[in-house]
């Protein structure tokens, strides 16, 4: 499992996450930052400093979020 970063970050990036990420496993995108889920250890940095919470863990994800996960995948060629 893994942190997912959902809409509130499209053309948001505050970048905040990228900073308190201890395995630098959060990447800029063209219009929003990605976590990578095979890097990710799971230790919620990132969610605790997110301006605009849109950093969830993968099995809270509503609905509407899921895609997101598969976005990020996606962009890290998974």
């Amino acid at each position: 499992m893994a942190f997912v970063i959902t809409a509130p970050c499209k053309e948001e990036k505050s970048g905040e996450c990228v900073d308190v990420c201890p395995v630098d496993c959060i990447e800029e995108g063209k219009d929003m930052f990605y976590i990578d889920p095979a890097i990710c250890i799971d230790c919620g940095a990132c969610e605790a400093v997110c301006p605009v919470e849109a950093i969830y863990y993968e099995e809270d994800l509503i609905e509407e979020d899921e895609p997101y996960l598969q976005k990020a995948k996606e962009f890290f060629g998974q």
